[in-house]
């Protein structure tokens, strides 16, 4: 029986680990201008990473109107390092959006976190 109790308590603790990381959320985005239409853009992201299972997988910069624009992947978890910056260059911008929204993604709920809109410089 204690077996059973310490196994059902440790499946509970790593159920509700994972989940208590929360969402992925922008907390500040710096945008460049490198060309007409050509943007580079570093993202700092907070998440409670907990390891491979949960952590904040990708960033993206979209239009008003829902289009993808650029995506970030993050290939490992940032356990250690929180908040964390990463860029990403070279993106095009069309030049009829002025205004782009910066976006969170993590392994367990998808999207949902703070997102920072921005006005192109």
């Amino acid at each position: 029986m204690n077996k059973l109790l310490i196994f059902l308590a440790l499946s509970l603790f790593l159920h509700f680990s994972t989940s208590y990381a929360g969402e992925a959320d922008v907390i500040k985005v710096d945008a460049k201008k490198l060309s007409k239409n050509t943007y580079h853009f570093s993202v700092t992201v907070f998440h409670k990473d907990t390891g491979w299972k949960h952590y904040a997988n990708k960033w993206d910069i979209i239009g008003k109107e829902g289009t993808i624009l650029g995506t970030r992947i993050l290939h490992h978890p940032h356990v250690n390092e929180q908040p964390f910056t990463r860029s990403l260059s070279s993106v095009v911008i069309p030049a009829r959006v002025k205004t782009v929204i910066i976006r969170a993604h993590d392994s367990v709920h998808k999207y949902g976190g703070k997102v920072i809109t921005l006005k192109l410089p």
